[in-house]
């Protein structure tokens, strides 16, 4: 039985370095390249010696990318420039956009700041980016002969996409992060009903059912404001494209509507490249051009009084975010709010698990005295969107990436009591063996259906049925044919030709094999007398349309079985031939039971 093959190489039962190897239908397809936030040693980038030990160009039938967030695409220059790949790479246009304005911002504070060698240039990016092909929504992309991606509208993020593969006749859909949920700008996840072979889906929140939106911003800006009127300072980290714009919008309007005069702030990061691209190419509205909200300065951290700052990235991983931690952390008064899911190993992660102090690689150490709030304003689907997508792609099996193990666990249950459909959860380097079911496309011949068509039926007709009179009535008959035909497999077709049709696509000269039957039968008369006869008994057996008279020595059934008739001078009898080729045996070895019955000495 044919089978689906996926071997996470990041994303298994862990969040972040989304990166999945796919092996369908003969074709080596990598869903996502990103990189782990929690990691700076060789965890941070996927294992490709999975794959080969040089480089992947010959191995990868293609790369996808889901959208611009690093997990997902963070290590694509590595892996295109430095493994080696030189294929073809999908992602959608505002992803092509955005992705080389984070993955430089990256690289930045990894050489820049941290002083790594070990680690792609700015050339490399460049040259990455040049190998990726855009992908419009709904667009069906041929990768070659055998393998088709269709791209679908994924929310989460501005130009996140899921993509629906197809080989052959074997399917999957990969949701990369989507949401299901509209917000402020960005509307709910969609898909066709696709009723793919495989669903693999991202569970972030394989646990989570989040409460009423409405109750969750009211709540955030409550803890905002009640942190600034007592003088505190709020940290509220980010990522410079997503959530950061739906905050700003919620904060921008809720300052101008309580007169407030707390300064807040935003420090773009990479977002000050996005700013330039996203109003111009993708949005009528500049999402970074608020009343209320200023840029932010690094030397505005020692400024004494309340205020609010967006800061990136969004886990306290590096950057500005965890320079601004560092500073306020101690002070009790002030608070950080994480809007979304931290991955292990950050910072992030660290205080939303109760961290009190904080070591650093430099041996330095920040003791943690403000307010920790975790308020989910994460892009992800919660675990009812999850049963959503599923129960409305009806997948024949899914494979859950992205998430908890022991989350994950709850997810597959629930899945798997649901549906009643297997679900996976393979950890990296684990490879998952989905069988499939194979659905084969046969094309018939038109000239062998019309041949099949005008044979005699094989069944008999149907029983009478009786009638409100008590009389019997005969019901119409449902003929039931047989097709005998040649099947041709041929530049990956099948069809289902007549005998002489397949040996002319085929090429081949044909030889056809004949059986002959010899009846002596007693006769007295001219031989046209028993061909005569012979004629009637047959036509009355068969039907007239069947049997035709070639000469008064011969006959002819069903254009293909030959009755001959011989004279034989020395003896008053004569001899009958009847000859069939093996295609027709059923209807020869039937007129040599009616010759027999009636003519044989």
């Amino acid at each position: 039985m044919p089978e689906i093959k996926v071997t996470p190489l990041g994303a298994g039962q862990d969040v972040g370095r989304s990166c999945i190897l796919v092996t369908t239908g003969g074709k080596n397809i990598m869903l996502d390249c990103g990189m782990h936030m929690g990691y700076n040693d060789d965890r941070r980038f996927p294992d490709f010696t999975y794959i080969t030990d040089g480089p992947l160009t010959e191995f990868l039938d293609c790369v996808i990318i889901s959208h611009f967030h690093l997990d997902h695409c963070g290590a694509l220059p590595y892996m295109t420039e430095m493994v080696g790949y030189s294929g073809p790479i999908y992602m959608t246009q505002p992803t092509k956009a955005l992705c080389p304005v984070l993955l430089e911002d990256m690289r930045k504070v990894a050489v820049e700041r941290k002083g790594e060698t070990n680690f792609f240039t700015s050339s490399m990016i460049k040259d990455c980016m040049k190998k990726v092909i855009t992908v419009s929504l709904h667009e069906t992309v041929q990768v070659d002969a055998d393998l088709e991606i269709k791209a679908y509208y994924a929310g989460h993020v501005l130009g996140a996409a899921m993509f629906h593969i197809r080989v052959g006749q074997q399917s999957l859909v990969y949701t990369g992060d989507y949401n299901m949920t509209p917000d402020r700008h960005l509307g709910a996840a969609w898909i066709d009903k696709c009723r793919p072979d495989l669903l693999i889906s991202e569970s972030t929140y394989a646990t989570t059912i989040r409460d009423s939106k409405r109750c969750r911003e009211r709540d955030f800006l409550k803890k905002v404001h009640d942190c600034v009127e007592r003088g505190g300072k709020v940290l509220i980290p980010v990522f410079a494209l997503g959530r950061v714009q739906e905050l700003c919008i919620l904060l921008d309007t809720y300052w101008d509507r309580m007169n407030l005069k707390v300064p807040v702030y935003f420090h773009h990061g990479p977002g000050r490249d996005s700013q330039q691209i996203l109003p111009h190419t993708f949005v009528h509205r500049n999402m970074f051009d608020f009343k209320h909200i200023k840029p932010f300065d690094k030397t505005y951290m020692d400024n004494p009084g309340p205020m609010v700052v967006f800061a990136t990235p969004g886990m306290l991983h590096a950057g500005l975010s965890l320079t601004i931690f560092k500073k306020w952390a101690p002070n009790q008064n002030n608070m950080v709010i994480m809007p979304g899911y931290c991955v292990q190993g950050t910072v992030g992660h660290k205080i939303l698990n109760g961290a009190k102090k904080i070591d650093f690689e430099n041996r330095t150490s920040v003791e943690v005295n403000l307010s920790v709030e975790y308020m989910s304003f994460s892009a992800h689907a919660d675990a009812k969107g999850i049963m959503q997508l599923v129960r409305h792609c009806e997948p024949k099996n899914v494979l859950l990436v992205h998430g908890e193990n022991a989350k994950m666990d709850f997810l597959r249950q629930k899945i798997m009591q649901e549906f009643n459909i297997n679900c996976y959860k393979p950890g990296n380097g684990e490879t998952a063996h989905i069988s499939v079911s194979s659905n084969m496309e046969v094309e018939v011949s038109l000239s062998l259906l019309k041949h099949t068509m005008a044979a005699p039926p094989t069944s008999p007709a149907l029983p009478l049925a009786p009638t409100t009179s008590g009389k019997a009535e005969e019901q119409p008959t449902k003929k039931q044919k047989i097709l005998h035909g040649v099947l041709i497999m041929k530049n990956n077709s099948m069809k289902i030709l007549g005998v002489n049709e397949a040996w002319g696509e085929l090429g081949i000269v044909s030889h056809q094999l004949r059986f002959t039957e010899r009846i002596e039968v007693e006769h007295i008369g001219p031989v046209q007398a028993l061909t005569s006869s012979l004629h009637t008994l047959l036509s009355q057996k068969l039907g007239t349309t069947q049997v035709q008279v070639v000469s008064e020595y011969q006959l002819s059934v069903a254009d293909s079985v030959v009755i001959n008739i011989q004279d034989d001078n020395d003896d008053p009898g004569k001899n009958i031939l009847l000859s069939w080729t093996h295609q027709d045996e059923a209807l020869g070895s039937k007129l040599l039971e009616i010759i027999k019955a009636n003519f044989k000495k």
